[in-house]
């Protein structure tokens, strides 16, 4: 129950810093937006501080440690890949524009005998 309440009150200041937004209209920008800062600021502190932030953490922290895991391409293969992708992409360029006037001439021209 404490950490709906925890939930809840997180929600409300978020929402408390974007309707401080608007009731700022007549303020600069910046105070604005640090008022839609504010309220989020103060709404993830909250939010850590519950069990479902806790999980949250928690999960961040195994997805860290995931991505250290993971082997990144190289440069050289990073190029290889997307010139293969570009070469595939002007093909299917070609491909479908040669498809295209082949409909038109044998709709427009033999068919219809519209010229």
């Amino acid at each position: 129950m404490a950490d709906k309440l925890k939930i809840a009150l997180a929600l409300l200041l978020v929402v408390a810093g974007v309707i401080g937004f608007y009731l700022l209209s007549e303020q600069a920008l910046v105070l604005r937006v640090l008022s839609v800062l504010a309220g989020l600021i103060a709404g993830g502190v909250v939010a850590w501080f519950s069990a479902p932030g806790q999980q949250f953490a928690g999960f961040i922290r195994e997805t860290i440690v995931e991505t250290k895991k993971v082997v990144w391409p190289s440069r050289k293969e990073t190029l290889q890949t997307t010139g293969i992708v570009f070469v595939f992409m002007v093909c299917m360029a070609v491909f479908l524009w040669l498809t295209d006037k082949s409909l038109e001439w044998v709709l427009y021209d033999l068919i219809l005998g519209w010229k």
